[in-house]
């Protein structure tokens, strides 16, 4: 399921590929975020031609629209969003964090107020994996409880014992009931792009907050329980980098070598080169796309705000290296855009931001291979932060 293909010998940097139902996903990845089925401003074409592999969809989001019974008459996410590759679920364990003033949790689960129409709802373990089963992902996620940051040691033991207990329940229910439920597992004509793992896998994610005694215990116990992979959640809630740095640090080496590593939820492209020297396989974050809708475009300079002023006559294009389709658009044009408030503009700019980071990734990818991470990594930083205003 993953193959460990080499390990950075400065860092701690691996080059790997995960087997999913839906495809071979080459590490370490970027995930595209797909809340709502679709990357924002983008066709599927556009994904496959910046070279997404896989891309994450939100089990909250999907459960209260389109709905479930419209996910089953579609055969599952995949045929209803034309996507064909593989997918990973969030489990809704995020939306627990999000929306705390309108969520009780209990030991069955967390009893919230929809946030579309105010009507009152659960989410427990087993409905978080029903409903992934539903969706038909190649990789679901445990449902936990993400705590706050700040917060007491003792809030955060409580909420990782929580959590663990959650994790043996989603094993269970996976184990149980996803043969039954699985849309590829229903309908053969609906596996003609898999390859040998022919199911969905599960993802443990290890919590603690910022104790790093707390991490290793969760680590320790999602591994008794048992997962295809592990994530590593609880990190970009607010914490300051160097805990979000600490808490990788405090989790990723009690992990298994031979299962891939996920940072959920971040972050910017030096913090992912940082991640991937500390061993993490896997990334997904909104920004991308987020704040090309503010205008602001990723380039290896650091980031730049299309809107401002000193763009306004600039004929070159956004980076130097930036996707063809972007490359023809200069920035005076891009931000001509900006402020007509052109479409085009935000997709010209989610274009080029997922371009950015998928082509970072690739560039990693080839780092590890030739055995100069270390050089690469501290290169990109050292020039990214330079220039960054």
């Amino acid at each position: 399921m993953f193959q460990l293909l080499k390990t950075d010998e400065k860092t701690k940097a691996r080059r790997g590929q995960l087997t999913t139902a839906h495809g071979v996903v080459q590490t370490p990845i970027f995930m595209p975020v797909g809340t709502q089925g679709t990357v924002k401003t983008l066709h599927p074409d556009d994904l496959v031609d910046l070279g997404s592999q896989i891309i994450l969809g939100n089990t909250y989001h999907l459960n209260l629209r389109p709905g479930l019974d419209v996910i089953r008459a579609a055969k599952g996410l995949h045929p209803f969003s034309s996507w064909d590759k593989p997918i990973l679920t969030d489990s809704g364990g995020f939306q627990v964090w999000s929306l705390a003033k309108l969520r009780k949790i209990s030991e069955e689960g967390v009893a919230f107020q929809n946030h579309l129409d105010g009507s009152k709802m659960m989410l427990s373990p087993e409905t978080s994996m029903e409903i992934q089963a539903t969706l038909g992902s190649d990789i679901a996620m445990l449902f936990d409880e993400c705590p706050p940051y700040p917060c007491d040691e003792k809030y955060a033991a409580d909420s990782l014992a929580l959590t663990t207990r959650w994790a043996q329940r989603c094993k269970d229910w996976h184990e149980n009931n996803r043969a039954k439920i699985v849309p590829w597992q229903q309908d053969n004509s609906l596996i003609a792009h898999t390859t040998a793992v022919n199911r969905q896998l599960a993802f443990g994610i290890v919590q603690g907050s910022i104790y790093a005694d707390l991490r290793e215990q969760s680590a320790k116990e999602l591994i008794d329980i048992g997962f295809d992979g592990y994530a590593v959640g609880g990190i970009s809630v607010g914490e300051p980098e160097h805990e979000m740095i600490r808490a990788i640090d405090n989790a990723v080496p009690h992990l298994p070598q031979d299962k891939p590593r996920y940072a959920m939820g971040l972050g910017t492209p030096p913090q992912m080169l940082e991640m991937i020297a500390r061993g993490v396989d896997m990334f997904d974050c909104v920004m991308p796309t987020r704040v090309a809708r503010h205008g602001l475009a990723f380039t290896h300079d650091g980031p730049i705000h299309i809107k401002n002023k000193q763009y306004e006559l600039d004929q070159s294009p956004l980076t130097e290296d930036t996707h063809p389709s972007v490359a023809r658009f200069s920035r005076s044009y891009i931000r001509h855009l900006w402020r007509a408030k052109e479409m085009l503009a935000l997709r010209l700019l989610s274009y080029h931001n997922l371009h950015f980071y998928l082509q970072l990734m690739e560039q990693a990818r080839k780092a590890i291979e030739q055995g100069n991470f270390a050089e690469f990594k501290d290169a990109f930083i050292a020039r990214y932060n330079a220039n960054s205003k």
